[in-house]
């Protein structure tokens, strides 16, 4: 097997998590907050320093939105061990193909902690910004909790490129999806798609519905 790629959190945030996650840890300790609760997570000053630290200084909006919620999953992310599930070709094929996504387990007591679910490298391709050109989809930050999933979808990484997308999702199993111009979900909407077997997200529904079929794995 392949090794891994490096993930956001390696490309990104490794050495920000050796040098100042422990402080936020024993921060958010002291102040006896839920490190999951994003809101209690923000207040805590060692997290406040920090996204002033890193907010470019035209980020407003929406910028800052995404780098609160990369800033706090890539900090699960490292609390809950770095754990990394890599999709293998032949996965990502039966994920794509499958008729359905699984109806979700009972309920669970206790989230099951993050993780980065890693696709194959320039195979999902979705385009998170109306107008703009498609981008290959990395992979994803998911936190799973009763029937409801969070996560984080990465979209143009690249060691070249001095940023990235990123596209914030929680809800539950979306179920009986279809497109509104019947196109089987995920089939390529990029000029040459289907030749070069590439798969295609419509849409936020099917970006979702695409997370919920690797809990089944």
């Amino acid at each position: 097997m392949p090794a891994p790629r490096p993930t956001p959190f390696a490309l990104v945030f490794a050495a920000i998590a050796r040098e100042r996650f422990p402080a936020l840890r024993a921060g958010l300790e002291a102040a006896g907050s839920d490190p999951r609760d994003r809101d209690s997570f923000l207040l805590v000053r060692e997290v406040a320093e920090l996204l002033r630290e890193l907010r470019p200084e035209t980020g407003v909006g929406v910028a800052v939105e995404t780098l609160v919620a990369l800033l706090h999953f890539a900090y699960l992310f490292w609390m809950d061990g770095e754990r990394v599930q890599v999709i293998s070709e032949q996965a990502l094929a039966g994920m794509l193909t499958r008729p359905t996504s699984r109806p979700p387990d009972p309920p669970t007591l206790q989230p099951s902690g993050v993780r980065y679910v890693q696709l194959p490298a320039l195979r999902v391709w979705a385009t998170p910004v109306a107008g703009q050109p498609a981008e290959p989809l990395d992979g994803w930050f998911a936190l799973r909790s009763n029937d409801q999933l969070a996560m984080l979808a990465v979209l143009g990484l690249s060691p070249a490129r001095p940023g990235l997308t990123a596209v914030e999702l929680t809800g539950s199993c979306p179920g009986d999806l279809q497109r509104l111009d019947g196109s089987p979900l995920f089939s390529p909407t990029l000029a040459g798609g289907a030749a070069a077997g590439l798969a295609s997200l419509a849409g936020e529904a099917e970006l979702l519905e695409l997370a919920w079929r690797a809990e089944a794995l």
